[in-house]
């Protein structure tokens, strides 16, 4: 299948305020968000015309915005508009969302107070982050090459451009290697998340999940704890050392992207999708489009 270049493509993007063809959404090269990482992002996804979420993902993007010391010069409400309208003017009623704002270029420097900040929306369709079928039996994740930094290093409370750098290193690596992404710790050793997911493990059914004290706490994980609950399961929130990881019989990760997906390897460590994992991955997909799990 050939790539599509994002830069290249038919559609809209909501830019500051207004609505610019796809491919006029520029930047300057000396923009501040670029060389220095200040810019924050969300991800999120419409199903049958609704965004999943819309209220609680835009209210991070602030809260985000505000951690990396900016502030948005829109509304929560301004932008919760904007991104339903930028769908509809896409045509789009099954997608991911992407709103990303970002300090601008008046300013070069570590110091960039005077900088204006920017806005942007973009919309596309996006079926699936991994493969289908691949899911279905549970992917393959290596070990990540680098750990989720100590909170007091960096701003790991906001969903920022770049807390992702090690990310993108380490699914390059994981890939190279024939894995679909990779386990990540965090700066004590315990288990954190995936590269861009975070991660549920479950022995003698009972669910376990790392403390999110070093990385987000992802609001596809907030749900599938609640689905979960709901299920009737025993939900156990904790530091896990990585050392416990080959006494787990089912492991998935979780994420807007992601949705839930079911974990067969973790570099030599093996796990079967069971009744937990693909009972809230239903439950899960049934929720997004609106339906009601089946709880029989």
């Amino acid at each position: 299948m050939s790539l599509v270049p994002f830069d290249d493509r038919d559609g809209w993007i909501w830019l500051d305020g207004q609505f610019v063809p796809w491919r006029d959404a520029k930047v300057h090269v000396l923009t501040h968000g670029l060389h220095y990482a200040s810019s924050v992002f969300e991800g999120e996804r419409m199903y049958n015309g609704e965004i999943f979420e819309l209220r609680a993902h835009t209210e991070r993007l602030f809260k985000s915005a505000e951690i990396l010391d900016f502030r948005i010069p829109f509304t929560v409400e301004e932008i919760d508009e904007a991104c339903k309208q930028t769908c509809e003017k896409n045509g789009l009623t099954d997608c991911y969302i992407r709103p990303i704002a970002w300090r601008g270029s008046e300013m070069i420097g570590v110091s960039a107070q005077q900088t204006k900040i920017h806005v942007a929306i973009a919309v596309w369709d996006w079926p699936s982050y991994f493969d289908p079928e691949e899911k279905k039996r549970g992917i393959r994740l290596a070990h990540a090459l680098y750990r989720r930094p100590d909170p007091a290093t960096a701003p790991t409370d906001a969903k920022a451009a770049g807390l992702y750098m090690i990310c993108t290193i380490s699914k390059h690596a994981a890939e190279r290697d024939g894995y679909a992404d990779a386990l990540m710790r965090d700066y004590r050793g315990y288990i954190a998340e995936a590269t861009g997911a975070n991660v549920f493990l479950v022995r003698d059914g009972v669910i376990h999940t790392p403390t999110p004290d070093a990385f987000l706490n992802g609001i596809t994980r907030q749900t599938v704890m609640k689905l979960a609950g709901e299920r009737g399961y025993q939900i156990i929130e904790r530091h896990i050392p990585f050392e416990e990881l080959g006494t787990f019989s089912e492991l998935f990760i979780t994420g807007t992207a992601a949705e839930v997906t079911p974990v067969a390897e973790v570099g030599e460590f093996r796990f079967t999708p069971g009744t937990i994992s693909l009972t809230l991955m239903d439950d899960y997909a049934r929720l997004v489009r609106g339906q009601v799990p089946a709880m029989a």
